[in-house]
């Protein structure tokens, strides 16, 4: 006689985050476990952990809302046994209005829910399963307009990045990159799953990001530099943006997973700040002002001033009309 075949791992976690939403022991209005506070705590991978909330999700158990993170959703009645009933009893889609069809399936629509999904959960909640329940489709038929996940990653990068950029913009190269750069930011800050998605390794060939750069490099041209040193700037212009966007990506996203500020955060290791800093061993450190290390704008405007003052002494120092030439890069020969 063959024995039974298990779950999969995803629905017996799922099976017991639904159990404790019975229980009680999750109320509406709590948080439930984030994605990689599942995979850490059951020992799963983001994939699958990410399943699992696609499943608490698409039964109605679970909401996103911004600000909290992934909470329990609407109010359960009744006893024990009515919750375990209503928790296994998958969310009712509500009615469609009479008189009103639902739009017309298009890659436009379906990358431009992608980008809501991720601007509100996170890249690692964007899957096929996910995007086809807030459709009201089958996943199967977003495959007719987006055949992978990393073609729609690309497409929603080019979605938010776009190609609509100022013409021909202020007056001189400084002027020209610092207005790319915060521009950059801005989006980065808008749309924090961004910086996780570009690759200056495998960069997305996409008309946005190609955009971007052809704008930089444009911006550099008539400045004496080979195409080389000027794709260098561009790429070194996006990495200090993409830098700062990761670091504020993560805070957010902490916050998000915890419920916990780092204002709140800093203010709870008071005791350990100051117990570390006494007896003068880190006089510098000490001195730092708070608002310093928490700011991460000016941390931004700072590293962005810092880089560009040092390209303009370059500048000044390459001769007339030659190449600038970098004294750790010897193979800057081409003209």
């Amino acid at each position: 006689m063959s024995s039974p075949v298990p779950e999969p791992p995803y629905r017996q976690i799922a099976a017991e985050i639904r159990s404790g939403i019975a229980a009680g022991d999750l109320r509406p209005g709590d948080r439930v476990p984030s994605v990689r506070r599942i995979a850490q705590r059951w020992g799963v991978a983001l994939a699958t952990a990410n399943r699992v909330m696609a499943v608490l999700r698409d039964e109605g158990l679970v909401e996103t809302r911004v600000g909290a993170g992934t909470v329990v959703s609407g109010p359960v009645a009744g006893d024990a046994a009515e919750r375990e009933v209503a928790a296994a009893m998958p969310a009712r889609r509500p009615a469609a209005r009479p008189g009103r069809l639902p739009p017309p399936l298009t890659a436009a629509l379906i990358r431009r829910t992608a980008v809501a999904v991720a601007d509100r959960e996170g890249l690692e909640s964007v899957t096929m399963r996910r995007l086809a329940a807030e459709l009201g489709v089958g996943p199967m038929s977003l495959y007719r307009h987006v055949a992978t996940k990393e073609e729609l990653v690309a497409q929603m990068v080019d979605e938010v990045v776009g190609d609509d950029l100022p013409e021909p913009g202020p007056d001189g190269w400084r002027a020209k990159l610092e207005l790319m750069a915060r521009l950059q930011w801005r989006l980065a800050r808008k749309h924090l799953w961004l910086a996780r998605a570009v690759s200056f390794t495998r960069p997305l060939l996409v008309p946005g990001l190609a955009a971007h750069t052809e704008w930089t490099l444009r911006a550099l041209d008539g400045l004496g530099l080979s195409p080389r040193t000027r794709f260098q700037e561009a790429m070194t212009l996006h990495a200090i943006v993409i830098s700062a966007a990761l670091s504020m990506a993560d805070e957010i996203e902490a916050e998000q997973e915890s419920g916990v500020s780092l204002d709140r955060w800093r203010r709870a290791r008071r005791e350990q700040t100051d117990a570390l800093m006494e007896g003068g061993r880190f006089p510098l450190l000490a001195a730092v002002p708070e608002d310093a290390v928490t700011d991460l704008d000016g941390r931004f405007e700072y590293a962005l001033a810092r880089h560009l003052d040092g390209f303009a002494a370059m500048l000044i120092d390459q001769p007339e009309h030659e190449p600038a030439r970098s004294t750790t890069c010897k193979r800057d020969t081409d003209q």
